[in-house]
């Protein structure tokens, strides 16, 4: 089960997502349905309809889409972990919201920490695992 966190002064609900490099924080409370990103709203954060589709479906799938406001502060990586970690932390801060969005969002998989991240490079070789080109003569 996922810590609820609520911030003590305004009573919104916390969440913290990571995918690659990325990391969100997310605060979730009663609302319009507005999403702002790094102070600038999702479209303009997010130009890509792919990025915003990712971070919009978890509010899709429980039904808070027009209910919430969604504050997110986002750093590190690319577009794409960032669109990731924004996920993670909106699914994490929607448990802290309402307890009982736990099963749904279980079973979607939005709570599970994508653990892919770019292995690191190893001395004596190009990369992480290419070696040197072999030379006969």
């Amino acid at each position: 089960m996922v810590a609820v966190k609520k911030d003590k002064i305004t009573g919104d609900a916390l969440g913290t997502g990571r995918r690659k490099t990325a990391v969100a924080r997310v605060r979730v409370r009663a609302g319009t349905g507005q999403i702002t990103v790094n102070d600038r709203p999702l479209e303009d954060f997010f130009t890509i309809e792919q990025d915003q589709r990712l971070v919009t479906e978890v509010l899709e799938v429980v039904g808070q889409r027009g209910l919430v406001d969604v504050w997110i502060r986002v750093s590190g990586g690319g577009t794409t972990g960032q669109a990731g970690a924004c996920r993670m932390g909106i699914a994490r801060a929607l448990v802290s919201y309402d307890s009982e969005l736990f099963p749904t969002l279980r079973n979607e998989g939005f709570l599970t920490r994508d653990s892919r991240m770019k292995e690191r490079k190893k001395y004596g070789l190009h990369g992480a695992r290419r070696g040197v080109q072999f030379s006969k003569r």
